[in-house]
């Protein structure tokens, strides 16, 4: 278990205490409406928020519709954003919405969320995190996760969500967060250890 926190590349608290304050003045400075400050704050999370729709969708054309189709909801909703610190489980959350509707349009499915995450996590999701043979391992051992706890642990230990931004982008309640990410860490831990890892 050790292994896996080595390798998710988490930030020592006071690392991620500057990169916070310096994405809060971002997000200000955007939601005030200065264009410059929102391309950057476009820029700087992107690929974060298509990588999110890809979890989701396993597609990448439609990843990538359905993280510019949520820019045009943050640009409209940025300024009644009030905590710039909870910006990224919002943006998180519109993805999550905009990938709700592509599968509703392709579809027609009620239990959207099931469906989009039924896939295994491919490898490149977790490439920038994991490296070597005992990265293949863990990433191998990801994919065989339940589609709630994989989403889960990507955003709480990858894209390094709060449990309650967590919560907030998965619409689900901080307790059921804390039990994906126990019961993953649990399976985790018995995948890679019946791997000899």
């Amino acid at each position: 278990m050790t292994t896996f926190i080595a390798m998710t590349g988490s930030l020592t608290s006071d690392a991620k205490t500057t990169r916070r304050a310096a994405g809060a003045a971002m997000i200000a400075a955007a939601r005030s409406g200065s264009r410059a400050a929102f391309e950057a704050l476009a820029r700087h999370w992107h690929a974060r928020l298509v990588a999110h729709g890809f979890r989701l969708l396993q597609d990448r054309e439609l990843a990538a519709e359905a993280a510019q189709a949520a820019w045009l909801d943050i640009a409209r909703g940025l300024r009644g954003l009030r905590d710039e610190q909870a910006f990224p489980a919002w943006a998180y959350r519109i993805v999550t919405r905009r990938c709700a509707n592509l599968i509703r349009q392709r579809q027609g499915q009620r239990d959207l969320l099931a469906e989009m995450m039924a896939e295994p996590m491919p490898t490149f999701m977790t490439e920038p995190y994991v490296q070597g043979q005992d990265g293949q391992a863990l990433q191998r051992a990801i994919s065989l996760l339940p589609p709630g706890q994989r989403a889960a642990l990507a955003l709480h230990y990858f894209e390094e969500l709060s449990i309650a931004e967590v919560a907030v982008a998965l619409a689900i309640p901080a307790g059921t967060v804390k039990t994906r990410l126990m019961h993953g860490r649990n399976q985790l831990r018995q995948l890679l250890e019946g791997a000899g890892t």
